[in-house]
């Protein structure tokens, strides 16, 4: 098994020994070692020190590279990445509310769903989930998305989902995942309450409102005494977001059904659902 190295020891021995590419012997690159004992001979016929600088230069770069990308570079499948508080935070608190990969998938109510369809929706939970991790929010709602369009009544999916619109400020949209998720069976409840990326959909004036209905009915999007000409506004505002989400739905499975007849290909399939949701 290969021994962990060191970032401080692999940027002494190229700034002192750069000359011979020891250092390229102690990360394990025994290729590039052998090319720099070319080198060196060649350096010997030209009077001119190539591997000198060369091994310098590399010095630098290692002592000043970040352990994260040391450890990535060199130590790959001996220790475990290196995690900052927020990433520990977030893992800690997806185990907690079981989104991460590798727990029990929730399975559609839908009796007709196909396992092979179950399969893919939850591969794009998965994905989905790490894209969401990483704060790549915009292609992790485009996952949780496309996973609906194969298991329309997953309760973890539009969990996941208004968590994702709740970061990105789209209440009404976390709102109806909300409820969705509510209606399709969401065993506790108490993550609305609690869940950290939810705390934008909470301060919102019409949480009461849902929270009192038991998270059943979408708000109204409604200000301080609103009038009955504002409600119908902000009413029509919703029905039109609610709309506007099922046609998302209804697209991404038409390129979805395209995409596994192989008549577009995936980089097509990208391009066009990214397009759509950028509408």
């Amino acid at each position: 098994m290969p021994s962990q190295k060191n970032k401080f020891t692999a940027g002494i021995l190229a700034i002192i020994f750069g000359v011979l590419g020891i250092h390229k012997l102690y990360l394990g690159k025994v290729g590039l070692f052998f090319l720099f004992i070319f080198l060196f001979i060649i350096s010997i016929s030209i009077d001119f020190p190539i591997t000198a600088f060369w091994g310098l230069i590399e010095g630098l770069v290692l002592l000043f590279m970040s352990d994260a990308e040391f450890d990535k570079k060199y130590n790959r499948g001996i220790i475990a990445a290196r995690r900052g508080p927020l990433d520990v935070r977030r893992e800690e608190q997806l185990k907690r509310y079981h989104q991460l990969p590798g727990q029990k998938p929730v399975q559609s109510r839908a009796k007709n769903q196909s396992a092979q369809a179950v399969v893919k929706a939850n591969a794009l939970k998965t994905s989905g989930i790490k894209k969401y991790k990483d704060f790549d929010l915009e292609d992790a709602i485009l996952d949780f998305q496309e996973g609906l369009t194969l298991m329309q009544n997953d309760p973890a999916l539009h969990f996941n989902l208004a968590c994702a619109y709740s970061l990105t400020e789209k209440k009404h949209l976390a709102y109806q995942h909300l409820a969705l998720s509510v209606a399709n069976g969401l065993n506790d409840v108490q993550r609305i309450l609690t869940h950290e990326d939810l705390a934008f959909v909470r301060i919102q004036p019409e949480f009461d409102e849902f929270r009192k209905s038991g998270f059943k009915l979408y708000p109204s999007s409604n200000s301080e005494a609103p009038s009955t000409m504002q409600s119908s506004q902000e009413s029509d505002h919703v029905e039109e977001k609610l709309e506007l989400d099922d046609t998302i739905l209804g697209k991404l499975n038409k390129l979805s059904e395209l995409r596994s007849k192989g008549i577009i290909s995936q980089d097509e399939f990208d391009f066009e659902r990214k397009k759509m949701m950028n509408k």
